[in-house]
């Protein structure tokens, strides 16, 4: 028996994909989805994407990769997330394996959200808390809900009545002096002076132009970026994806402690959301209680919690007590199943 360990190429999509689906998963299946997510060049991710494990000829485990760059206590540390991760039967352990020769290309990887087995198996692998992740929704267009609803049952009324009540009770000011605006792609580079940076409190994941250019590229949810300005200077920005009925909050940064300033962003993505049409919530993800705490006043309401993990190498030092995430961080800032799926 011959166990290898290698990156995938295009001609393993299918494989991948019966991979994936008898493990239970639903992965996105057209050829320009796989080639996007796994085998499309970046310009600020040189490497492979996607890794198997193979038993002889056959694909016994699959993984892939959202890769990143901490920063944190001065140093740009690398790091990745795994998505569409699955094991065969037929190898004992497959999974397990793979994580460890995926988490020799990096500095770290990072382990958000996750079914209960495992979440409860990370802490024995090594996987030490950076602290939660908060998943928060504002109501948007509850009435497009009713005629999005995949699935209708009893809590379908329920739950829309709880939107309309949230969705009435937000706030609706602006601050007049921020206003956004839809970026082209050849109009990326305006951002790239407000891009996120560390402190001593909060470890953070390094955006670039050119992961930008690479996301509003995405075959599976449109993407549009935004920049924030306040006398005529840009101090901000927020990408917004669309799915099925959603529009997500997938990242987001204001070169300012001011409270007004990301106040103004979530309001500002928050009337961005609501030109978009078929929208009916704007959803988000936070780790850091700074925008949390802003989301809060904004009109989000907190749905759910999960762990965010660091399994981490030799290099990266005492994982940070906060690491900020955010859905452009991993495939929740494009994954979806094809129909709507509702926070509220």
């Amino acid at each position: 028996m011959n166990i290898g360990f290698r990156p995938s190429t295009p001609d393993d999509g299918p494989a991948i994909i019966a991979l994936l689906r008898g493990a239970g998963l639903n992965p996105n299946s057209a050829p320009s989805d796989l080639k996007w997510k796994y085998w499309h060049e970046r310009a600020d991710w040189r490497g492979p994407r996607s890794f198997v494990l193979t038993k002889d000829s056959e694909i016994v485990a699959h993984a892939g990769i959202v890769p990143g760059t901490c920063l944190w206590n001065g140093q740009r540390l690398t790091v990745v997330h795994g998505i569409d991760w699955a094991a065969s039967r037929a190898l004992v352990g497959a999974g397990v394996t793979l994580l460890r020769h995926i988490s020799g290309l990096a500095d770290a990887v990072i382990g958000v959200d996750g079914s209960q087995a495992t979440l409860r198996l990370r802490p024995m692998l090594g996987f030490r808390s950076c602290g939660t992740a908060t998943m928060y929704v504002r109501a948007i267009h509850p009435l497009r809900r009713l005629a999005s609803e995949p699935h209708p049952s009893w809590r379908t009324l329920p739950r829309f009545a709880r939107s309309v009540l949230w969705r009435v009770t937000a706030p609706s000011h602006q601050n007049g002096a921020w206003h956004a605006r839809k970026l082209a792609p050849a109009q990326v580079q305006s951002v790239g002076t407000v891009l996120p940076k560390a402190d001593a409190n909060i470890a953070v994941l390094e955006r670039s132009t050119a992961l930008f250019e690479h996301v509003l590229k995405c075959p599976i949810a449109s993407m549009d970026l935004y920049s924030i300005k306040k006398a005529g200077n840009v101090r901000g920005y927020f990408l917004l994806a669309f799915v099925p009925g959603q529009a997500r909050l997938v990242d987001c940064w204001m070169d300012s402690d001011e409270p007004a300033a990301w106040l103004a962003m979530a309001q500002c993505a928050v009337h961005a959301a609501k030109q978009a049409p078929s929208i009916a919530e704007l959803v988000t993800v936070a780790s850091d209680p700074m925008l949390s705490s802003y989301l809060l006043q904004s009109g989000f309401h907190a749905r759910w919690t999960t762990p965010v993990d660091v399994l981490a190498g030799p290099g990266f030092g005492p994982p940070p007590k906060c690491l900020r995430f955010q859905m452009l961080d991993s495939d929740a800032a494009f994954r979806h199943p094809g129909h709507a799926e509702f926070w509220a």
